[in-house]
This record gives structure tokens, C-alpha cells and sequence, in this order.
């Protein structure tokens, strides 16, 4: 019988996830993560989510382990993050987060209780070679995600929801009795939980106050530190209803590192919002090494 490790995040896909595994004939046992200590202001909802994820193992007659990264989480995901922030750039933790928590020191971790598979509950789906592939739920996929995980992680891992749509998932789990058929989706940085951005990267940087610009230089405000902002934003700017803008919204354009200037514009569907192209970095290769043909994407 295949021993697999469900990573179970007190979750309904992941829950879902150790359900069909278990039918399927698995040995199922899951891993409960704990990457993120602090929580004096009440938003990493952690303990909550434990308590979940004790009563899907429960419901489902399966054995939980719980391990706590929060030391590997700060130095390998959330350092990056902060320094991604610094040098004006908008990071994307969850990518760095799979890579090198969930399917790094998580992986190795259940490795090492003795299973022969890992699971998840993303909706993302593999094949021979090994391939990543997108989820069938278009709504829902998070191959982009997973992209930086290796091909030898992937060799080791299954995607039990990855061929259902998120209705599906949720039918299943209540038909079955578990209890978290009905939990909101978890939104917000990985592991860290959803909270107010600005305030919460002010504990970390403290950046310095400077002009919000419009694309013609015209002061129209302060912000409180360009690491608090994302290029896209439109909430939280604090300079709506200004005289003669109209009712059209503010959205962060670009972030003027040597000026220390936000620049803003008005609409969603300004010029400025929009770029005919990019230049990209570091790209990964699932199998090792670029395709040897030419390729657009």
C-alpha cells in the first residue's frame, strides 16, 4: 500500500484531497504546517485553521503530524520578500513559498515520517516527464504557483483536485460529512494570513514619506513609503475626491525609486497601466534545460 503525506492546511481542498487519496487505496497521514509565530495583531489564523484540520483527520480516521518551519519560512521566503519590496518591486511570496516550503522543507519533512507520495490541495495537475499542467478549473488554477517546484518534487507528488472544478471539491466535501465543506477560501501572503498590507510591511520597513504624483507631475499627496504599494493598487491611496478628478479611481503606476515619488493615474484603462512587453529573468525549467525548439508564449 502507498504511504502518502497529505499537506493539510485545515482547508476544504486540501481535506478533499486526503479524502481521495484515503478511497483510492492510499495509507493516507497528513502534515499540518506552522511557518509564521507572530500573530499579536489577531490575522494569521494558524491555531484555527490546526483545529480544522484535527477534525478533517478525525472525520476521515487518518493520523496528523504538525511541524513548525516558521525559522526556514523567514530566512528562504520572507527575507526575499522584504528585499523584493525594497529594491521597488512587486514579489509574489507564494511562488518562493511552494518552492521552498511546501515542497522543500515540507517534502523532505514527510520523507522522512516514511512516505513514498506527497500531497496537496492545489489545483494544478502533473504528467510523465514529469509535467506541470494547468488545474481544470480555470477559476482556480495555481500552476503559475507551483512553477519554481522541481522536477524531482513533482516525481513525488499528487494533485488529487487538480481534475475538479472548486463546486465539485465543495459538493464532495459536504456529501461526506467534513467539516470544513463551507470555510472561506484563504486569501493574503502565505502562511502570514490576510491583514492590512501597508501597516503590517511597516513593522518590517520604514520606508521614507514622499510625493503621490500624477503622470504629469502634479503633487496630489503623501505616501507613507513606496514598499506599501503595488503597482496596480487603487485602494488605500488617500486621494480620492480630489477638486475636478471626477469620479474616475486612482490606480499606482510606477514607483520612482530615485525621486521616491508614487505616481498614480486615474482609470483603468490609462495608458500608463499597460505595457506592450516585459523582460524576464531566471526563467525555470521543470525538465532541467529549455526546450530545444523555438517557442512563443
Amino acid at each position: 500500500m502507498t504511504r502518502t503525506i497529505v499537506a493539510l492546511s485545515g482547508g476544504v481542498d486540501s481535506a478533499v484531497a486526503a479524502l481521495l487519496l484515503r478511497d483510492a487505496g492510499h495509507e493516507v497521514e497528513a502534515l499540518f504546517m506552522t511557518n509564521w509565530e507572530e500573530d499579536e495583531t489577531g490575522y494569521c489564523t494558524a491555531a484555527a485553521d490546526f483545529q480544522d484540520a484535527r477534525r478533517v483527520c478525525a472525520e476521515l480516521g487518518i493520523a496528523l503530524h504538525r511541524a513548525h518551519f516558521a525559522a526556514e519560512y523567514r530566512e528562504r521566503v520572507f527575507a526575499h520578500f522584504l528585499a523584493e519590496l525594497r529594491a521597488g518591486r512587486t514579489p509574489n511570496p507564494d511562488v518562493l513559498c511552494n518552492r521552498e516550503i511546501k515542497f522543500g522543507t515540507g517534502l523532505a519533512y514527510a520523507l522522512r515520517l516514511g512516505a513514498d507520495r506527497y500531497a496537496t490541495g492545489h489545483y494544478a495537475r502533473t504528467a510523465s516527464g514529469p509535467r506541470l499542467l494547468r488545474g481544470v478549473d480555470d477559476d482556480k488554477d495555481q500552476s503559475y504557483f507551483l512553477h519554481e517546484v522541481g522536477a524531482t518534487a513533482l516525481a513525488r507528488t499528487e494533485f488529487p483536485v487538480g481534475h475538479l472544478r472548486k463546486a465539485e471539491v465543495r459538493r464532495i466535501a459536504r456529501e461526506r460529512g467534513l467539516p470544513v465543506f463551507d470555510k472561506r477560501d484563504s486569501t493574503g501572503i502565505c502562511f502570514v494570513g490576510e491583514r492590512p498590507f501597508g501597516e503590517f510591511i511597516g513593522r518590517f520597513l520604514t520606508g521614507e514619506p514622499g510625493p503621490i504624483e500624477s503622470a504629469d507631475g502634479n503633487c496630489l499627496g503623501r505616501h507613507g513609503g513606496l514598499e506599501r504599494y503595488t503597482l496596480g493598487q487603487r485602494s488605500g491611496l488617500g486621494i480620492g475626491g480630489l477638486p475636478g478628478s471626477g469620479d474616475a479611481p486612482w490606480y499606482v503606476a510606477a514607483k520612482d525609486q530615485a525621486r521616491n515619488a508614487l505616481v498614480v493615474v486615474q482609470g483603468a484603462d490609462h495608458p500608463a497601466l499597460f505595457a506592450a512587453g516585459l523582460r524576464a529573468e531566471s526563467p525555470h525549467w521543470i525538465a532541467g534545460a529549455a526546450p530545444a525548439f523555438e517557442f512563443d508564449c
